[in-house]
């Protein structure tokens, strides 16, 4: 599902406009941002966690030369999925 399919889903079940559906969305999606950008996490009970991660600096290598490089240490996003988005999986 992409993110047009998404809006025209969240339009239908919430009976809005899908301008307002694609509004909501896009609240959601930069609240999340705003959070994770300050080190924060998002819980939404039910479904999930997304935080913050850390990857350590560490040396890889270039795949057209095999050159070793070094790579930075960077903050990555991560979601962990909730018991109830587990439970209605399986």
């Amino acid at each position: 599902m992409n993110k047009a399919e998404l809006v025209d889903h969240i339009a239908a079940e919430a009976e809005i406009t899908k301008v307002a559906a694609g509004r909501a969305l896009d609240a959601l999606i930069d609240g999340v941002k705003a959070t994770l950008k300050k080190d924060g996490s998002v819980t939404l009970v039910g479904f999930g966690t997304f935080l913050v991660g850390k990857r350590t600096a560490r040396t890889g290598r270039n795949p057209r030369t095999g050159a070793a490089i070094k790579i930075k240490a960077a903050k990555i996003p991560k979601f962990r999925a909730g018991k109830g988005l587990k439970d209605a999986l399986n």
